[in-house]
């Protein structure tokens, strides 16, 4: 997740479509997989699976390099015949090159700082603006990959646009990941698969849309979320929650909490982190808070102030 220099609204329509269009090359550049994402007026959330890392020929090497660059300039398109020639004659040159792009492969920080940076330039180019447009590097959670935890992070970054108000079904958002699904995108559609476990697209979507609007798969009547004054009478009174109704709130575990997954798993990546560091000792996972069924969600790294709101 990353947000505008002061969360300004900086993004109108035409902004989020290159930046939506900038994601995907990125994507596909660094061999990342789109499960989904969200972009609005002042920030964006992606989440993303990340393969591990495999050798490269160089043909997909330099297909990359042209996803990057799809309507290159005359010295991007005279440097790619360059690096062609250093690759076929087994130039040093070329071997450098190679070292260098695949380093950038599979690698989220890579990804992150490819696609920032190609989209702040056209930004500031587009606008006549200079300076900085992001208020910081990233924010990042590692989710656990099992097919719950995975459809309850997707359908909260689904419903940023249910949560503003914007919309009442994320459907007819066109800057997330579901709306592209509904219209046809495969690459979204097979990532939904992997998400909700079916076969077909319409048991899928079907499966998404339980955890999207709970029982019925209708959008409900209030298109935000729940009224500030009616979340805290629920939770003052010891109530539960319907997960659908939760994830319409604010939940800061979700982009706070640096490992998102069940306590076994934070446990084990809190484990490695030690390992490596020698730090944190003494620290326990996080259960996320008893107002809905999370399924045993458990987080690294606690939350001050309001976390669910």
């Amino acid at each position: 997740m990353s947000r505008t220099v002061n969360g300004e609204w900086l993004f109108d329509d035409p902004a989020k479509e290159v930046l939506r269009r900038q994601l995907w090359q990125a994507a596909d550049f660094c061999g990342v997989k789109l499960i989904t994402y969200h972009v609005s007026s002042n920030h964006f959330h992606i989440l993303v699976r990340v393969p591990k890392k495999a050798a490269l020929a160089d043909a997909e090497l330099l297909r990359r390099f042209r996803v990057l660059h799809p309507h290159p300039t005359r010295s991007q398109a005279a440097r790619l015949d360059v690096i062609q020639h250093w690759l076929a004659t087994d130039a040093p040159e070329g071997e450098a090159w190679r070292r260098r792009v695949i380093k950038l492969m599979g690698d989220v920080s890579a990804f992150m700082k490819i696609l920032k940076q190609r989209f702040s330039i056209w930004f500031n180019r587009s606008r006549n603006r200079f300076g900085t447009l992001w208020a910081e590097r990233f924010k990042s959670v590692l989710v656990e990959g099992s097919e719950g935890i995975l459809r309850t992070m997707a359908a909260y970054i689904d419903l940023n646009c249910v949560r503003a108000g914007i919309v009442r079904d994320p459907k007819d958002y066109r800057f997330c990941g579901y709306a592209e699904a509904v219209a046809g995108n495969e690459l979204i559609r097979e990532s939904l698969r992997w998400v909700c476990g079916h076969a077909t697209w319409e048991d899928n979507q079907s499966a998404y849309r339980q955890i999207l609007f709970g029982a019925g798969s209708a959008p409900r009547r209030n298109s935000g979320g729940i009224q500030r004054e009616d979340f805290a009478r629920v939770i003052s009174k010891g109530g539960r929650l319907d997960l659908s109704e939760v994830l319409r709130c604010r939940v800061r575990y979700f982009t706070d909490g640096a490992v998102l997954g069940s306590r076994a798993f934070v446990q084990d990546q809190l484990a490695i982190y030690q390992a490596r560091t020698g730090r944190r000792r003494g620290i326990e996972p996080k259960l996320l808070p008893s107002i809905t069924d999370w399924g045993n969600l458990a987080v690294l790294r606690g939350v001050r102030g309001l976390a669910l709101g």
